[in-house]
């Protein structure tokens, strides 16, 4: 399956990458939700492959839609994660092909096409940066860490989002909006950054991250602190060093949170 989970981000990747150059087909598909015709062409790569190798296997992809996470194995699959960077030629996207054996995580895939990094994750063999071990960082103090984080879709999702920056930003060293979910996960593995949130997570969003920053020695919850699966709205993502700071930051009360002047 690790090497199907290559094949097919690679594949899909390649086609992102020939195709970024070109004028975008964009579709609107929600508020401040779009999708392009690469986003459906590369998700028809990597559906073709799976279901050409594994016919039984369950697949749930953010495009095409598909099954639930069932008690087999199950395919989760954004074929292309930052679509809006994409659309806009910001180059921060990536290809997340996460396998889940009984809705656990045990092979997770993020590539990024058009810087050709491809992290990959195996159920208790580590994480690794093309083909080398990654790890995730050892900043202890949430005052030196860099955080990434994404807004969601909604009014009400940014509004909360934006809450929890409030309690954060004064006491980080700083903080990222990447746009692609999976790529920041991958970064929380890789050390480039310390944690990650997303109050909106969504199976695709995650189900490649969650142990790819696992495996590379890192800490992923839910963002109230729970363990984290992969069917749960939200995710915390750190280099688990700082985790229960953050935890601590974003549960601090109002009274306690910076005015703005």
């Amino acid at each position: 399956m690790l090497q199907t989970a290559i094949e097919a981000a690679r594949r899909a990747g390649q086609l992102i990458a020939e195709r970024f150059p070109a004028p975008r087909n964009v579709t609107v598909k929600g508020y401040r939700d779009i999708v392009t015709e690469v986003d459906t062409a590369a998700e028809a790569v990597i559906l073709q492959l799976i279901r050409e190798r594994f016919p039984g296997h369950a697949i749930l992809s953010e495009e095409a839609g598909g099954s639930t996470i069932d008690d087999g194995y199950t395919w989760v699959i954004d074929p292309l994660d930052g679509t809006t960077n994409y659309a806009r030629r910001l180059p921060i996207s990536s290809v997340s092909i996460g396998v889940l054996e009984r809705g656990e995580p045990v092979v997770g895939v993020i590539y990024d096409p058009l810087r050709d990094q491809l992290f990959v994750a195996e159920q208790r063999k580590g994480a690794t940066l093309n083909d080398e071990p990654i790890s995730a960082s050892e900043i202890a103090r949430l005052d030196h860490a860099v955080i990434g984080f994404d807004w969601g879709h909604s009014d009400q999702d940014r509004e909360k989002t934006l809450q929890l920056l409030l309690r954060i930003a004064p006491r980080c060293g700083t903080l990222r909006a990447l746009g692609s979910a999976a790529l920041a996960q991958a970064y929380v593995a890789a050390g480039w950054l310390d944690g990650y949130l997303n109050l909106i997570a969504k199976p695709w969003d995650a189900a490649a991250g969650v142990l790819i920053v696992a495996e590379a020695g890192g800490t992923h919850t839910t963002v109230e602190g729970e363990p984290y699966r992969v069917a749960v709205q939200g995710c915390l993502a750190s280099n688990g060093l700082i985790h229960e700071e953050l935890l601590s930051v974003m549960r601090a009360p109002d009274a306690t949170r910076p005015r703005i002047r």
